[in-house]
């Protein structure tokens, strides 16, 4: 036994332990059923709330992980829509451009034959112009040649007339136009 192998003045003082490694017996007692009675307060109302939050723990662990794997899926699943769209954008550019020629020569050839009848109408006008030019020329140039021609000759029969013959003229002229009233 372990207390009979002890001094008789380890009995006597009440502040010296039987042995080193343990306590009086009656803080042994005590402290024993102290330990006891809090173990068990930590089983009974401890372990079910630490248990209840390391559940919720779990959970919310096993939420976020289960949300990363969707979040996984749809970013692989947008990027398989982003590559194949990136194939489709490459079609889809390439019709478009082809589209674009097509309408660009449609749209030249529109124009080049737009211009064409244009030029011809032009053309046509010009050439209707350039003959009713020539002819109001042709007739202007009439015109100053009988004016010239009128000036030159009142000028000529001028010169040629002396006075007694132009008075006999003015003379005759009076003559016919009063014999006519």
């Amino acid at each position: 036994m372990i207390f009979a192998a002890l001094p008789a003045k380890v009995y006597d003082d009440p502040t010296q332990s039987l042995n080193w490694l343990m306590p009086k017996p009656g803080e042994l007692i005590y402290g024993g059923l102290a330990s006891l009675v809090i173990f068990y307060a930590l089983y009974k109302f401890g372990w079910p709330a630490a248990k209840k939050a390391l559940e919720a723990r779990t959970a919310g662990i096993q939420k976020e992980l289960d949300d990363s794997a969707a979040a996984q899926v749809q970013a692989d699943a947008d990027a398989t829509n982003i590559r194949r769209a990136l194939g489709d954008i490459a079609s889809e550019r390439i019709k478009l451009l082809a589209e674009a020629d097509a309408q660009a020569a449609t749209i030249l050839a529109e124009g080049r034959a737009r211009i064409t009848a244009e030029l011809a109408d032009i053309e046509a006008r010009a050439a209707g112009e350039l003959l009713a030019a020539r002819g109001r020329l042709g007739e202007e140039l009439r015109a100053e040649i009988s004016h010239l021609s009128g000036v030159a000759t009142t000028e000529a029969v001028r010169a040629a007339m002396d006075d007694r013959t132009q008075q006999e003229l003015v003379d005759n002229f009076i003559a016919k136009v009063g014999a006519s009233r």
